[in-house]
């Protein structure tokens, strides 16, 4: 952060892709002078893509989806307790899920609040809530989470997300490709956006009735809908134009 204040270029990168570089190196030794070493060499050797930090408004925002993510896990874990407690634990649980159930609808205010007062996030919001199957939770985190949204290639924003598919290939072997990294919050997002999509969008139910015809299992099915409802996204906010029912998406 200090360093992106003070205008110099900044990368954001996995930490485990330094520490493989590391190994790769044959340096498995880990000290303050030999992280920031290696760092550096990584850097040179490499080169990874300059992408300028979020503003502090969407940083703002990202903390408040997060926040609601955790207090939702915190209340589907003690609705899970409820369940299979005691009757003398009960009434504790019933009043911690009162008061997690109020926190989450303050903090969504907070993030509504903060859509509303910026005429630019009002507007692609707009535009990601026309397709249908993207509410309100996953707008926001788009917003708040992918700001490159629409900025970047089809490869490029599902790489980010970690939803592209590699290839698993030697020789004569021919594996499954699958996917991997990318930004696990807007995965977990989206997938259960598609988990609706299949069920009331037409143009993406069709598309995965036709890899399930194909004999594509559920879950890799699924996730190719993700992939293609993620392509449709980005280009629908890199060329300001709402959802409309595109011709019949190819299997």
């Amino acid at each position: 952060m200090a360093a992106a204040a003070a205008g110099l270029p900044v990368v954001v990168i996995n930490p485990a892709q330094v520490r493989h570089y590391a190994k790769a190196r044959g340096k498995w030794a880990k000290t303050d002078p030999i992280d920031a070493r290696l760092i550096a060499e990584f850097a040179r050797d490499l080169e990874p893509e300059l992408r300028p930090l979020p503003d502090a408004e969407t940083q703002a925002l990202a903390a408040l989806c997060q926040r609601r993510n955790q207090l939702l896990e915190m209340e589907q874990m003690e609705k899970s307790r409820l369940q299979r407690a005691p009757g003398a634990n009960q009434k504790s649980i019933k009043a911690m899920l009162r008061f997690v159930r109020r926190q989450v609808e303050q903090v969504e205010k907070q993030i509504e609040h903060s859509i509303r007062h910026s005429p630019l996030w009002q507007a692609k919001r707009e535009l990601l809530e026309s397709m249908p199957a993207i509410g309100k939770v996953n707008s926001s985190t788009l917003l708040a989470r992918l700001p490159e949204l629409g900025q970047f290639t089809r490869q490029k924003i599902c790489a980010l997300v970690g939803v592209a598919p590699y290839n698993d290939d030697s020789g004569q072997w021919h594996g499954r490709r699958h996917i991997a990294g990318g930004r696990a919050g807007v995965r977990q997002v989206l997938y259960m956006a598609t988990l609706s999509a299949v069920r009331c969008n037409p143009a993406l139910r069709d598309y995965y009735q036709r890899l399930l015809g194909r004999g594509v299992e559920p879950k890799a099915a699924l996730i190719a809908v993700l992939r293609k409802m993620l392509t449709i996204l980005n280009a629908m906010v890199r060329d300001n134009t709402p959802w409309r029912p595109p011709c019949p998406i190819p299997a």
